[in-house]
């Protein structure tokens, strides 16, 4: 994991990544790594009435910074929400495009688990994307029926408190059912299990030990 320099994040939407590996990025940046982010679809056909539609393309580029994300790593597509395993040629050719500009030691992602047909499809171009990077899934409660959760990154709360933050950033979707507030107790969850104070987990795809 600490060999790990540059890290690229796939995010289905905006502000999946922040919720699945919001604590993991803010770590690992705090640690000296390169983290890229980029998010395909910045879902204006569903965004609440009264904001804009481009609003997530805002919201995103303010969380991704209180995780310490640099703006020239993030990138944003506006892939159709609900519509991506129409346009998988397309996503992954992007990433494509993204190894080859970054060649990621680490690519983390959404899991096998994922039951949403958006995550589902990077999922599976991510795969077959980044086969020869390390591939970790991340989290996503409400999506998962079940997850082999056989990684836990311990956090500190400062980590923890920076994926709030981030994902605060998000007004727009503050009518969700779940809050900020709800990520801090899950981590907790997470920490009870390996008998730490907070952690993240993921499941392991693919790992290269260089």
């Amino acid at each position: 994991m600490h060999s790990a320099e540059k890290i690229l994040v796939l995010a289905p939407h905006t502000d999946d990544g922040e919720i699945g590996a919001g604590g993991l990025i803010n770590k690992l940046i705090s640690e000296g790594s390169e983290v890229y982010y980029v998010a395909f679809s910045i879902c204006e056909e569903s965004v609440p009435e009264g904001y804009p539609k481009d609003v997530l393309a805002t919201e995103v580029m303010d969380a991704t910074y209180e995780l310490g994300i640099k703006p020239d790593n993030v990138f944003i597509y506006r892939k159709k929400v609900r519509l991506f395993t129409e346009q998988r040629q397309e996503i992954l050719d992007e990433m494509i495009k993204l190894r080859s500009k970054i060649s990621p030691d680490l690519v983390i992602l959404p899991s096998k688990y994922d039951c949403h047909q958006d995550h589902k499809v990077v999922y599976e171009e991510g795969v077959r994307a980044f086969r020869y990077s390390t591939l970790l899934g991340y989290e996503m409660p409400w999506n998962n029926i079940s997850f082999d959760s056989n990684l836990f990154v311990e956090l500190e709360e400062a980590h923890v408190d920076a994926k709030v933050r981030s994902f605060a950033k998000y007004k727009s979707q503050m009518s969700r059912r779940y809050e900020p507030k709800d990520l801090k107790a899950l981590a907790q969850t997470r920490g009870l299990q390996v008998n730490t104070r907070y952690a993240e987990v993921y499941n392991v795809i693919r790992w290269l030990w260089k």
